[in-house]
């Protein structure tokens, strides 16, 4: 039986007798990043040729909320009234993406941020609502065009990084959220037209196994499966990887991101890591195998209007900041524990405002007159709650919150009846790290140098998040280092 190295790693091309498929360009995964590389190739003028491993395009990216973050004052933001440049979405990309930031690739993303709107809009049609969506919630109910998706309007980022939303969802009619008329649907439709248009072409059912060199190390093609048949595609000028993340792969998980393990989110199975491996087995280089996206599965209508505390009753965040980063810090800081503390008045607010996510409002678990009662039903430490909110209301009743810095809008005095909603548990995502590549998406061996012949983008790399996360970060740079990887991989 041949060992698992044997069979990811790559397969010599004097090995192969006949070439059953070729092209000048060969994308593997037909998602976002699949489908702009797709895209990118072809219109410098490369035969196309994409190996989907399901039964269609789409991938993740169909599925999801669908934005894309964009900045630096693209049109949209202009349309809405909002003033951006590119050195604050620099300056803030840095900040709340990090530890680590790819530097170079910040730069290249905030620098063409604005060029790639058009390309999105006017290439390729993506269409974008001229409407902003200003209240909490992980994506707007309708279908307006703009949102704060990261927290660039919260504390620690506003006292420093001029703020402006940088979430652009495309347009759709009948929303369905995380299904096929959502966001991503309506990025991927266009995408994939674009691409039918440009001549690319696509083959279903394939499923990536290896990659193929020739004697000079070249990467000159790939070996995939089709219903258990081993096929053979030559790629004339070059790959590129675009399989997605390696959420769904346990051994990977464990091995690399291990407070993610039993709680993808947010992707597909299809997200094995396969792609990773691959290039692995050539000397591929990684970074961030440890970065997540980590989801909050609570409506922000409702613990922006409250506190949320921990497992010790203290508070540990600003509300009103991205849920992704509430998220991150309950996983991650606080050993995935949080109460939403509330009053019935706020809980009432919150749960008639309009949201997309309905599936993310709880009801209370635990229900009382005064907050020390509260504390004992929860069973947190003795006056540990009475203590966290004594002083912010202390604060509250001036408006201010000098612990976190949560904006006044948001800061109101807890009364009675008081109740908690218990979110233990309520986390889940997925990964960020993958393979090294460069600005133009060629993929790094350890050595540093690019590896001849073989691209990547989109989640089986390390893009522009190195540990932070903003929402539309993936498909923004999916889509953004997935064009580079076609124009790169055209011009070999």
């Amino acid at each position: 039986m041949a060992s698992n190295s044997d069979e990811i790693g790559p397969r010599s091309a004097t090995t192969i007798e006949h070439w059953d498929h070729e092209a000048d360009v060969v994308v593997a995964g037909f998602g976002v990043a699949g489908a702009a590389a797709a895209v990118g190739a072809a219109q410098e003028g490369a035969n196309v040729l994409v190996l989907e491993r399901t039964g269609g395009w789409g991938g993740a990216a169909a599925m999801a909320g669908g934005f894309v973050y964009l900045g630096g004052g693209t049109p949209l933001q202009k349309a809405c009234g909002f003033d951006d440049t590119v050195d604050a979405m620099k300056a803030f990309m840095t900040a709340a993406l990090g530890p680590g930031v790819d530097e170079e690739k910040i730069d290249a993303y905030c620098e063409g941020s604005v060029d790639h709107y058009h390309w999105l809009a006017d290439d390729c049609g993506v269409p974008f609502k001229e409407s902003f969506w200003g209240e909490p919630g992980w994506e707007p109910p309708g279908d307006d065009g703009l949102q704060y998706t990261g927290g660039e309007n919260a504390a620690p980022f506003n006292a420093t990084i001029p703020p402006a939303p940088r979430g652009h969802v495309p347009q759709m009619q009948d929303k369905h959220v995380s299904a096929e008329k959502g966001g991503g649907y309506m990025l991927m439709k266009p995408l994939t037209d674009k691409a039918a248009e440009l001549g690319v072409r696509s083959l279903y059912d394939m499923r990536v196994q290896r990659l193929v060199t020739d004697e000079a190390g070249v990467v000159v093609g790939v070996v995939a499966k089709r219903y258990g048949t081993e096929v053979t595609v030559r790629a004339r000028r070059g790959v590129v990887l675009a399989t997605g993340s390696f959420a769904y792969n346990d051994t990977m998980v464990r091995s690399f991101a291990p407070r993610l393990v039993g709680r993808p989110a947010a992707s597909i199975e299809e997200h094995d890591g396969r792609a990773i491996r691959m290039a692995q087995a050539l000397g591929a280089d990684l970074a961030h195998m440890d970065a997540t996206e980590v989801a909050f599965f609570c409506d922000p209508q409702l613990f922006i209007r409250g506190i949320l505390v921990n497992g010790r009753g203290q508070r540990y965040i600003n509300e009103d900041t991205y849920p992704g980063r509430v998220g991150q810090a309950t996983l991650i800081e606080n050993h995935n524990e949080a109460f939403l503390i509330i009053d019935e008045v706020a809980y009432e607010e919150g749960m008639s405002r309009p949201t997309a996510t309905q599936q993310l409002r709880h009801q209370p678990r635990w229900v009382a007159e005064t907050v020390e009662e509260l504390e004992a039903e929860i069973g947190l430490p003795a006056g540990s709650l009475q203590a966290t909110v004594e002083l912010y209301n202390r604060h509250a009743a001036e408006g201010t919150d000098p612990l976190f810095g949560k904006k006044p809008e948001w800061v109101r005095p807890i009364g009675s009846p008081i109740a908690a909603i218990d979110l233990r548990g309520m986390t889940g995502g997925f990964t960020l790290g993958g393979l090294r590549t460069s600005v133009n998406s060629e993929v790094l061996h350890v050595s540093g140098d690019p590896i001849p012949g073989l691209f990547a983008a989109g989640r089986c790399t390390s893009g522009v998040c190195a540990g932070g996360y903003a929402s539309g970060a993936s498909l923004g740079d999916g889509s953004f280092f997935g064009r580079r990887a076609g124009r790169a991989a055209a011009a070999c």
